[in-house]
This record gives structure tokens, sequence and C-alpha cells, in this order.
């Protein structure tokens, strides 16, 4: 089954290739191409049979990560009946390959490639490759962060495909978001969307927010402006954005530049310190 979203397939380079590449790690951001997910930098869980990983964004001190981002990879017959130790951890799974059978509350899912769910901090669940391919998709965990007077979200259970997406004003069409959830419901403190633009789309100013972005390019190709480097990115490449770099983007095509994005929203900042800095 071939989809339009890009998903790694590890392996191992040969002692041929050059050495220089495009991954780089600032203060500010972060870039992971997609030749840097190979054999030797996937890692492992418990309690996941057939199962291994690649880590793009964890929580590091000095850079107030609040989330981690991983693309799991389970063989047929592997899963997990226990995927979560972290009783305060929500979840979004999207799939970009194969089919997963989740389960959710003793209720049962079919996910295939944009197959997306939002999964509660606390929330039964079990995922498991009941087909004959392997099952590809994107994890990203943060902890819930609850408001007195305010319920936990429900589960969500959608697709891309089923969504239309939201237009940003005076694009001309060029700068759409797929959102999940409504934007407006504060039980959320995160979203995850699906951002395409067409080729010749911009973001015309440089964004320099609150909120932080981790950023999986799903298709095609750009140039982003990250703080003060333009980079090129391309399906398969991830992107980690620390509050308040700023950012810019340029698609140029030939074909449409899409990506999963990560941010968190409706929340305080804490007045917490932050150890470490």
């Amino acid at each position: 089954m071939t989809t339009p979203y890009y998903a790694p397939k590890g392996g191992h380079p040969g002692q041929s290739q050059l050495l220089t590449d495009r991954a780089v790690f600032t203060e500010s951001y972060a870039v992971i191409p997609k030749g840097v997910m190979q054999d030797i930098v996937v890692s492992y869980l418990p309690f996941w049979g057939d199962t291994r990983l690649w880590v793009l964004a964890r929580p590091l001190s000095g850079f107030s990560e609040t989330f981690s981002h991983y693309i799991m990879e389970v063989a047929p017959g592997g899963g997990s009946d226990a995927p979560e130790g972290d009783g305060g951890a929500q979840a979004v799974l999207f799939v970009v390959e194969g089919v997963a059978s989740l389960t959710v509350g003793g209720a049962a899912h079919r996910l295939e490639p944009g197959g997306y769910a939002y999964l509660p901090p606390g929330a039964d669940w079990s995922l498991h490759n009941t087909s004959e391919q392997m099952l590809r998709f994107h994890w990203i965990r943060k902890a819930y962060v609850p408001v007195t007077g305010i319920a936990p979200p429900d589960v969500v259970i959608a697709r891309e495909q089923d969504i239309a997406p939201d237009v940003m004003p005076d694009t001309d069409g060029k700068w759409a978001t797929t959102r999940f959830v409504d934007v407006k419901d504060m039980r959320h403190d995160m979203h995850v969307t699906i951002v395409t633009f067409e080729p010749g789309g911009v973001i015309p100013f440089l964004e320099t927010h609150v909120m932080e972005h981790g950023l999986y390019v799903l298709e095609g190709k750009a140039a982003y402006r990250l703080n003060t480097d333009w980079v090129e990115v391309e399906a398969g490449d991830y992107i980690w954005l620390r509050a308040f770099c700023p950012q810019a983007c340029y698609a140029g095509g030939p074909g449409k530049f899409r990506y999963l994005l990560y941010k968190d929203v409706n929340r305080h900042m804490s007045l917490a310190p932050v150890i470490g800095t």
C-alpha cells in the first residue's frame, strides 16, 4: 500500500557514503534529516513486542521541551497490551504506513494511513499489528496539564481524509491546516495538525511565539527559516523549534509541502523555576 506520507525504513549506509549531511542541533532549533534515521539509532520500549522506534524529540534540561515524538515501527504480529507506563501522559497517534489495530476502553479501531487517535491521560489502550505488512506511525506524548473546573478531553478517532482543511486568510488557498480537534476546546493543551503549502505558498513573516514545535515533513520539500538560518528540508526530515525561535517558510514546489505539526496550547505559563538553565 503506497501512501502520500513519508516513512523511514532504516537500514545502514555503505562505507562509501559521504559524511556531509544537513543534521544540526542549536540552542534554538534542531534539524534531523531523514538520512539520520538508520538502524544504528533505533530505540526499544518495555512491553512492546517486535517493535522499534526512532526518538525525534524528548524533554531536555534548558530547552523547555514539553513533549516527546517517536516514529514507531511494528512488525506483523507485534505491538503492546501495556504501551504507556506514565498515567499522566496523553498521546496522539498518526499512522503513515500499514494498519494499526487500536483498542481504547474496550472499543476496537482500525487505523490506516491518515488515521489519527487522541488518547487522554489514563486511557486504557493497546495497539497491535495484525496485518502482514510493516506498521509505521507517529506517537507524540505530552504530560497533561489539568485545570480545575475543566474535564480532560475525550478519546478522538479520526481520518485526515475526512477533514476539510482550514485555509489561512489572504493566501489564495496556498496555506491550509487540517485540525483534528476544535482549537477553542480548552480541554486540550496540545494540538497536532497537518499543515499544507501549495507550490509558491509562504509563511510571509518571521513567526515568533511561545508555542514549541515538532515538525515532521510528510511530503514535498521547502526552504525553512529557523532563527537566523535558512535550511532546506524534504519529506522524512524533522525540525524541532524551542519557544520563541523565529520561523518562516517558502514552498517552492514542484509539489505540495506537508508536515505533521505539534504545539503546546491553552495553558498559563508555569512560573516555577526551570532547573538546569
